[in-house]
């Protein structure tokens, strides 16, 4: 996760307590239903988000730190016995870098099964569901946005003041975009003060706690599904091809 700005009207702790309550519930979901069986990690609380620095209350990491700490986390289980390792991620500026500590895990522990999902609600059921149910259109759902801020207001309504979203979509393009989960065929990602007044990039106004409600319980079901993808799967650990004999 990280910590950042999400606009006026959602805490700092936005990306940490949605994929907390993703991956716990996700968890329980997969420990009732499954025979093997899901532990929980505690939570990478700060991640890579420089572009968010000019907004009060974030803190970044260095990218190449955040990937070091994912790679020592992982290193530390690996040795422990515990070798089947899924990532979840709920902030976009650490999407390639989970897959990258993933990448760099499976090729270092020979064998291993490390899987990163770079962001959640991402398959073709949880998209079919995010468009059911969302109001805004084009450009409304990317940071405490209609999305985010749904979640929260389903996790904790307390911590939302809805008095002060507001909706804010950049100038995007054709190739310039971002949509959850997706983006342009175009990466640009300058200061994010560049780019939205507020922090927010979307519509928060049109946020509720039953699309929250919604959108949680396929967020919950979508990694647990990821959990057991990583449980099941046939470890490929390969082998040295330096050799002059020729496979079947």
């Amino acid at each position: 996760a990280t910590l950042e700005n999400h606009g006026y009207h959602l805490p700092i702790d936005t990306d940490v307590r949605l994929i907390e309550k993703i991956a716990r519930s996700a968890v329980e979901r997969f420990n009732r239903d499954e025979p093997a069986k899901a532990m929980l990690f505690p939570t990478a609380v700060h991640g890579y988000t420089p572009h968010h620095m000019d907004f009060p209350g974030t803190v970044t990491l260095r990218w190449n730190v955040f990937v070091e700490s994912l790679l020592d986390c992982a290193r530390s289980l690996c040795r422990h016995g515990f070798d089947r390792i899924l990532i979840l991620n709920s902030h976009g500026s650490n999407g390639p870098l989970v897959d990258l500590a993933a990448r760099l895990i499976n090729v270092e522990q020979r064998g291993a099964v490390c899987m990163a999902s770079t962001l959640y609600l991402t398959t073709s059921t949880s998209i079919e569901r995010l468009q059911a149910e969302r109001t805004s259109g084009p450009g409304g759902m990317s940071h405490a946005c209609e999305l985010e801020t749904s979640l929260y207001l389903a996790i904790a309504p307390e911590l939302v003041q809805m008095d002060m979203a507001v909706r804010e979509i950049p100038a995007w393009t054709e190739n310039v975009s971002s949509d959850w989960p997706s983006a342009g065929p175009l990466s640009y990602m300058p200061h994010w003060s560049g780019l939205t007044h507020s922090g927010v990039m979307g519509d928060a106004t049109v946020a509720t706690a039953d699309k929250g409600r919604t959108w949680l319980e396929c967020a919950q079901e979508e990694a647990a599904g990821f959990i057991a993808e990583t449980a099941y799967r046939t470890r490929d650990p390969g082998s040295d091809r330096h050799t002059t004999e020729r496979g079947p």
